[in-house]
């Protein structure tokens, strides 16, 4: 299905590419290692939307719609989530797959060792483009409720739910629902997890669903 979605989306893929690169400076992918299936590290892709070096400028997180180092072309690809789409090559190699938790950062909300055995359980199973947390509040939800959610995925995972989750996406997509951070993603009082409240870092969690 990627390789076939490659194909038939090549013309947009293609539009995309020119106009990143016509926008602004820098590459066209944005490229990130995330924690996929296993705890294993390995690299996403997506269309750059920020300016170059963005975690390293401001605040180095992402503030919302009204950040200034998101790039013109960059807006409409968050809001489209074409932004997204290189992440079939990323299905093809076997890293991902369209439905299942979304990969988190190798260092955020925190590393691999500090996930207790119950959150690891969302490593179970191949991380996705989107998921069940991202069809119940997407970036509304902080970090500790999303993994719940994870965990609740990959313990009731069927066909019937990630075909639920599939037309549920389409709607967050057109809708452009719950695309904004609305807060801190990841808070020390949650779960009695002792984390600093910290948003999402820059170029992280830009745009979740595709």
């Amino acid at each position: 299905m990627s390789l076939i979605l490659c194909i038939l989306l090549a013309p947009v893929l293609l539009i995309a590419a020119i106009a990143v690169k016509v926008d602004s400076k820098g590459p066209v992918i944005f490229k990130q290692e995330r924690l996929g299936r296993g705890g294993r590290v390995f690299s996403i892709y997506k269309f750059r939307s920020m300016c170059v070096n963005a975690e390293h400028t401001g605040s180095g997180v992402y503030s919302g719609k009204n950040d200034a180092r998101v790039t013109r072309v960059g807006k409409f690809l968050r809001a489209s989530s074409i932004d997204e789409l290189p992440q079939l090559w990323t299905i093809l190699k076997g890293d991902m797959s369209f439905i299942g938790p979304r990969p988190p950062l190798t260092y955020h909300p925190w590393p691999i060792e500090e996930y207790t055995e119950e959150q690891r359980k969302m490593f179970l199973v191949r991380p996705g483009i989107t998921g069940w947390a991202q069809i119940n509040g997407r970036k509304g939800v902080e970090w500790h409720d999303r993994i719940k959610l994870s965990v609740w995925y990959v313990e009731h995972l069927s066909m019937w739910l990630d075909i639920k989750i599939f037309f549920a996406t389409i709607f967050k997509v057109f809708s452009n629902a719950d695309n904004e951070n609305t807060g801190a993603t990841v808070t020390a009082d949650n779960a009695g997890k002792s984390a600093e409240t910290a948003a999402e870092p820059a170029e992280a969690e830009d745009t979740e669903t595709v």
